[in-house]
Order: structure tokens, then sequence, then C-alpha cells
């Protein structure tokens, strides 16, 4: 295997990379052209272990020979195996890829809802939350604590944007995941599935999460919301119970992704 020189950040091959760090394009193309980027050796592992398909891989000169068994893997796939320097790097991408390994890989289409949910006996659902970051701790923590299965709004972020699959180690290769087509309506479908959908919110009339785990609901989905404004109001009272986290120290509130850690922890 031996991967081809480039030395044109234009060079087409290569569009699969452009503008890596302007996310409106990037949140808008990659959907529409069936793509997402795993940045670095161990996130593209774990996305070729979990059986998705290359469309290339690209490297900086240093990278080649500690990636070898990787490249091998893509170009098996029968994906190209590209090599720049770190200036077209940058201007490619407009970042400096430190990790020195990009992989341009090909979409699956979405499972259905009925298909995330069959079986399944704990869900999270993530209600438009936008930093891709704090997604992909989400669906990090999802493993870590066996969820069953992520459920996204439909303006919520892409848990396969470049952040969020860096964020969540993978992890969005391995819990099923879909996006809903219309909320809040669609908490219809948990509760005709047989979920309790629980609403995590400050309000007063919201119970302890530990006296709500002592219920012992036989299948639960837990609702998280937005970083700024929590849940919309709709949600909420569409909602089976509002659950809330409780805390001390003058603390009223954590980041999204550290409540949805607790949530999947204490509900486990």
């Amino acid at each position: 295997m031996i991967p081809v020189e480039v030395g044109d950040p234009t060079d087409p091959r290569l569009a699969d990379y452009a503008r890596l760090t302007d996310v409106g394009h990037r949140v808008r193309r990659e959907p529409a052209a069936g793509v997402f980027i795993a940045e670095g050796a161990t996130v593209l592992e774990r996305a070729l272990d979990a059986g998705f398909t290359p469309r290339s891989l690209l490297l900086a000169p240093n990278r080649v020979e500690p990636a070898a068994a990787l490249a091998a893997r893509v170009a098996a796939a029968g994906a190209p195996v590209f090599v720049a320097g770190p200036d077209v790097l940058e201007r490619l991408t407009g970042y400096h890829v430190h990790r020195g390994l990009l992989a341009a890989m090909d979409r699956r289409p979405l499972p259905t809802i009925a298909e995330v949910l069959a079986g399944a006996r704990r869900v999270a659902v993530l209600e438009d939350i936008t930093d891709h970051t704090n997604v992909g701790a989400a669906m990090r923590s999802a493993a870590a604590f066996g969820v069953d299965a992520v459920l996204v709004t439909p303006s919520c972020a892409d848990p396969l944007y470049r952040r969020a699959i860096r964020t969540s180690m993978g992890a969005c290769f391995t819990v099923p995941w879909t996006r809903l087509e219309r909320w809040p309506e669609d908490i219809a479908l948990l509760h005709d599935a047989g979920f309790v959908t629980a609403a995590l919110t400050l309000g007063e009339r919201a119970v302890p999460l530990d006296e709500f785990v002592a219920r012992r609901p036989a299948a639960v989905a837990l609702v998280l919301g937005s970083e700024g404004d929590g849940l919309r109001a709709s949600t909420i009272a569409a909602a089976a119970v509002e659950v809330t986290i409780p805390m001390a120290g003058g603390i009223d509130s954590l980041n999204v992704a550290a409540a949805a850690a607790v949530a999947f922890y204490a509900t486990r």
C-alpha cells in the first residue's frame, strides 16, 4: 500500500475534507453527501470495527508509518490513501491537523424509530442540544452506562459530526440512535411503546431522581433539553413525569452532558 501524495489543497479528490472548521457548511454538506469524518487512529479503528465503509484516508507524512495497519484496512476496502504535508492539510481543513489522520467514511441510512426501540428498556432523548461536544459526551455516557438507544430531535446536533464523534470516542458507532421526525409529537410513540417518559427539569413538580428510580419503571425514556433553556414547555407537559437531580452548594443545574451521565448512571 503506497499512499498517493497530494500537494494541492483544492484537489477534488480531497473535497470531503474541505472547510472542516466551517460548522454551517459541514452540517449541511455531510448528511446530504452521506459522509462523516473520523479523526485520529482510535476513532478510525472503531469506525472500521463497527463496519463503516471508508471513502478515503488522509495522512500527514509523520503518520504514514504509525498508521500503516489502518491504511492497509482502508486500502483493502477499496478506498484511496492520500498523504499531504502540514501546510496543505491546514489550508484544506482550516486548522492544524495535529492528529495527522483524517478519514472520510460513508454514512448508513438511519434506522426507523421502531427499529431503535425494539427490545430497548432504557433510552435517552436529546432535545435541541446544539453543542456537538455535549452530544458526543452524552453518547459516550450512554455507552458507558448501558443505555439501549438514543433519539435526537430534528434540531439536535449531529452525532456523526467530527467533534461529536471525537468526544464520544466512537460510542456513536455502537449505541443505536436515530433522528425523530416530529417533536414533541413523537413522544406519543414512546408512550405507545410502553416507556415512562421522564423529563429532566428544575420544575417545582419534579421528583428527585433517586425517588423516580425507586419506582422501578419497566421501561424509561430520559428526556434532556438544550444547554441554555432546558426542555420546551410542551415537552414537559407531554412527559409522564418530571424528574430533577438533587444538588447542593447553591448549584441549581448541571451542564447537559453531566446531567445525562448522572441520570444514565442512576437508572442503570
